[in-house]
């Protein structure tokens, strides 16, 4: 069991990590954009899928991978610099289901 959910603890706990850092901007202009929303379909891709692993079931990974970005945006509205949106959890609920597609598939 240990070995099911540690991994989706880690991982919870790296995304809570960047969600605390004050400012990500690389810069890029347009560019930064989309990698900052690309790395964010990623992180929750993987989230969904180590979720589906500890649970074993699809419908529960998704939903616990959506409440689990819905808490990460609302944190951000305590990061300087940062804010929540409900786009973003949008956006993260897409990267579980691509994620969660993959898996399927493999």
């Amino acid at each position: 069991m240990a070995s099911r959910w540690l991994p989706v603890l880690v991982w919870a706990g790296v995304i809570f990590a960047f969600s605390s850092i004050p400012s990500l901007s690389s810069g890029l202009g347009t560019w930064d954009y989309v990698l900052r929303k690309g790395a964010h379909m990623a992180e929750y891709a993987i989230l969904a899928v180590l979720l589906v692993r500890a649970t074993g079931s699809y419908v529960w990974a998704f939903a616990l991978t959506v409440a689990y970005a819905g808490t990460d945006e609302f944190h951000q509205t305590f990061v300087r610099g940062r804010h929540g949106s409900p786009i973003d959890v949008g956006i993260d609920a897409v990267g579980a289901l691509i994620g969660l597609g993959l898996w399927r598939r493999r």
